[in-house]
Order: structure tokens, then C-alpha cells, then sequence
């Protein structure tokens, strides 16, 4: 059984999560968005980088692509979907997950570490972490503010589907730690199924621990569930 990773024109993040999942020894493989889903596909992953160029808006055209119906129909039938960064775009953009990324508070394109607190351990996702966690992640976006109508974040709220917020490195969620300005400083969601999530931040980035932190690693471990 082996994780999909997907390759649009424009992802840059894909031989990452290829290399990230190896370390947990979850077999991968990149696949073209022409060619269709493995056969054997176990799980998917939704990669960072900018899909089409990130015209109209990001993550808008790749949403079309006929490899993401595919998508939409794994997960529907429980196979595990994660999108990251421009694969979060791609989640929201294609119904996989509720809600929008759009411009950062900055209008400008941000590179940096950020502070996330896990707001529900009980997914395959956050299964490693406790609930109040505080983990560290790089993010790199130009477009990673979270919106969604204040009702549908109280459902989101009201089912636990907020998987984490950012927040100060003591788990304070604050307005000064929010890097983008997304609402309720939400950073990563689930979608109908607790085995699809997009999260801004990017997992892939610390999962290696020849050249860093690996706070990410839990997040991947959601492969191997």
C-alpha cells in the first residue's frame, strides 16, 4: 500500500513529503496529476507549492483537475487525505474541507516558524500530540488566512474539527501570535471524515532529524494509523 503524493505543475513541496514519510517508513511515491491515483493508493497527500501558478487564486485551477474527484472519492470511501500549505488551498477549493485561504493580513508573502496548540488529539492526525500541545512548524505562504462564516466556525468549534490554532510558545492564543490574520487563528481543519485534514503550516519541513526539529513527524504519523 503506498501514499500518493501528488504532483501538480507548480508544486514544490512534493519530494519533501516523499522523503518526510519515508522517514516513517511509509512507502510513497509522487504521481502526476495526468496519470491518476495509484492502485494501490493507501492514502494521499495534498503537497505545498503553487499549482498553476496560483492564478485566480490559489489552489482554484488544480481543484479541477480530474486526479482531485479522484481524491474527493478515496476520502469519501475513508482513505486518509492531507493537504499542506497550497494542498490546504487545493482541500478548501475542491469541498474536501470547509472554509477559504485567502491573502495574509500582511498582503505579503511570509516565511517563518510559528507556535501551533492542538486543539483535538483524538484524530489520526494529532494522535502523537495532547491536547494543548504546543508544536513548532514552518509556514511559507503568501495566501494562508483562514475565513469561514462565524456560524460555520461555531459548528466546526462545536464538533471539534479545529485541529490546531496558532498561539504564543506557551499555548496562549493572541492576536500578536497569529501570522497571517486567519479568524479565530485557526491553522488546520478537518473535513467530514477525521481522515482528511488541511493544515497551513508545513509538517514536512520538521520530520527530518538530520537537519532539524521534528515536530511535524505526529502529523505524518497519521499515515500509519
Amino acid at each position: 500500500m503506498t501514499v500518493s503524493v501528488i504532483q501538480f505543475g507548480g508544486s514544490n513541496c512534493d519530494r519533501d513529503a516523499v522523503r518526510a514519510l519515508g522517514e516513517l517508513g511509509v512507502d510513497a511515491e509522487l504521481v502526476w496529476h495526468e496519470d491518476g491515483l495509484l492502485n494501490d493508493t493507501s492514502g494521499v497527500v495534498l503537497p505545498g507549492g503553487f499549482s498553476y501558478g496560483d492564478y485566480l487564486r490559489a489552489g482554484a485551477m488544480a481543484a479541477h483537475s480530474p486526479i482531485v474527484a479522484a481524491v474527493r472519492e478515496a476520502a469519501g470511501s475513508g482513505t486518509p487525505v492531507l493537504g499542506v500549505c497550497n494542498g490546504a488551498q487545493i482541500g478548501s477549493e475542491s469541498g474536501l474541507t470547509p472554509g477559504a485561504f485567502t491573502t495574509n493580513r500582511s498582503a505579503r508573502f511570509q516565511c517563518e516558524h510559528v507556535h501551533l496548540r492542538v486543539e483535538n488529539a483524538d484524530t489520526p492526525w494529532t494522535a502523537a500530540y495532547e491536547e494543548g500541545e504546543v508544536i513548532e512548524l514552518p509556514i511559507a505562504h503568501g495566501e494562508g488566512r483562514f475565513e469561514v462564516a462565524d456560524e460555520r466556525l461555531e459548528e466546526l468549534d462545536r464538533e471539534n474539527r479545529v485541529l490546531f490554532r496558532y498561539c504564543d510558545s506557551e499555548g496562549t492564543v493572541t492576536e500578536d501570535a497569529n501570522p497571517n490574520g486567519s479568524k479565530h487563528n485557526v491553522a488546520g481543519v478537518l473535513g467530514e471524515r477525521d481522515s482528511v485534514a488541511v493544515l497551513m503550516p508545513h509538517p514536512e519541513r520538521a520530520a527530518l532529524p538530520d537537519i532539524g526539529p521534528t515536530d511535524g513527524q505526529g502529523v505524518l504519523e497519521g499515515f500509519t494509523e
